[in-house]
């Protein structure tokens, strides 16, 4: 099933480009971050451009494109993670999972 023509346009400040610009150019980056940058900078160019299309060019799944846009509209533009549910992971300073001997 092919996914929803574009609604949910991308609006971003000035110094927020300037932020994508400089990611979507950094060797140093996180890989994710700079695909994100890379797309924001897409979108901002072609704000029609479909999922597919613009998955095509940043390496995405389009759906992933699609949940990106959708979470950039109602909770503002971000590169970070979204928050994850549930209790975080813990590991020991050892390396270790918690309650797992090192033997194991």
């Amino acid at each position: 099933m092919p996914l929803p023509v574009t609604i949910h346009q991308l609006q971003l400040t000035p110094e927020q480009l300037a932020h994508a610009r400089k990611i979507a150019a950094s060797r140093a980056a996180p890989h994710r971050e700079v695909v994100r940058a890379k797309l924001t900078l897409l979108i901002i160019e072609v704000p029609a451009i479909s999922h597919a299309q613009a998955a095509g060019h940043c390496g995405l799944h389009p759906h992933s494109v699609y949940q990106l846009r959708r979470r950039w509209a109602a909770h503002g533009w971000s590169l970070q993670d979204a928050p994850r549910s549930g209790r975080p992971r813990v590991f020991s300073p050892t390396g270790h999972h918690a309650g797992q001997s090192p033997g194991v």
